[in-house]
């Protein structure tokens, strides 16, 4: 079981341990009141349950792991959250919200990286480390209302400056809102806002 701030986060088997992505994200939420959230790859359910303080959410992964282990701590935290298993937005086709989150798999990986279980695609960005986040990119405007925002980790290892261009070529007003060194990248929570 983890703390973060209020909130008793527990800790399950085959899901990702929130780490210092998951706190950046979840300490530089720009989500208002009322608005339609959706959290795309919600592992634990952190990021998603402190929307849900303010916000309706939704909160989906690809992992049935973390789908059940975002239940339990949506309970153990009175949190109500509509929970979807499904990759990036198959299980929300046809729907818009307010605000996208998205901490991505954004890691450089090859196939001795990985290991074959599920927990690998929590973390798992392929060769260059863009192969789910240029995904995500892809589709992301078709899902948001007009002023919309997206809020999405990624780190250096995986081109920063090319994410920001390509939502800056869609119509985004886009910036850094929160960015962490560590010793061998920066972390950062890119904001993409339509006009």
């Amino acid at each position: 079981m983890i703390t973060y701030k209020n909130f008793k986060i527990q800790v399950c088997e085959n899901v990702y341990t929130p780490a210092e992505d998951t706190f950046l994200l979840a300490d530089n939420l720009k989500v208002k009141e009322g608005d339609d959230v959706l959290e795309i790859g919600t592992g634990t359910g952190l990021v998603a349950i402190v929307a849900a303080e303010k916000a309706n959410v939704t909160a989906t992964d690809i992992n049935p792991h973390a789908i059940e282990c975002t239940g339990k701590n949506a309970k153990i935290n009175n949190a109500k959250i509509r929970i979807l298993q499904g990759d990036l937005f198959e299980p929300v086709k046809g729907e818009k919200f307010d605000v996208i989150l998205f901490n991505a798999p954004y890691l450089p990986s090859s196939d001795e990286d990985l290991t074959g279980a599920i927990i690998d695609k929590a973390w798992d960005g392929g060769e260059d480390g863009r192969i789910i986040i240029d995904r995500f990119i892809k589709e992301v405007k078709t899902h948001l209302r007009d002023g919309g925002k997206v809020q999405l980790v990624q780190s250096s290892l995986s081109n920063i400056e090319k994410t920001m261009q390509k939502l800056k070529d869609m119509g985004f007003h886009v910036g850094i809102t929160a960015s962490e060194r560590f010793f061998y990248e920066d972390i950062v929570v890119i904001t993409a806002e339509l006009p």
